[in-house]
């Protein structure tokens, strides 16, 4: 999804600047706005995997404290494990959609 977004970015980015050439505006328009919205329904599956596993790694610490099993601090570990790399394709995702909005409002303007 990162490569997908990254390759939308720079083809809308040049779009924006003007280094494309648009001839029917509001036709290309609508065809982001399917884009952003794919990338915003992915954004928002993610929002709620990264919270859900945010808040699974809070129970377990809370549970660790509490029980003081291995077994407990390895399931911590595994949660903080998985929890680094979706935060890390969220904060992607975020900033990507927030940049599409951006690439829109400039092009859907006529402005470069």
């Amino acid at each position: 999804m990162e490569k997908r977004l990254k390759q939308y970015l720079e083809f809308y980015r040049s779009a924006a600047e003007g280094e494309e050439n648009i001839e029917e505006r509001d036709n290309f328009c609508q065809k982001m706005l399917v884009q952003i919205q794919f990338f915003q329904h992915e954004r928002l599956i993610h929002l709620i995997v990264t919270v859900l596993f945010a808040l699974l790694a809070v129970i377990t610490i809370l549970a660790a404290l509490i029980i003081q099993e291995p077994a407990v601090l390895l399931l911590c570990l595994m949660f903080f494990v998985l929890l680094i790399p979706y935060i890390r394709h969220y904060y992607i995702l975020e900033n990507g959609v927030q940049k599409l909005y951006e690439y829109y409002d400039r092009i859907e303007s006529g402005r470069g």
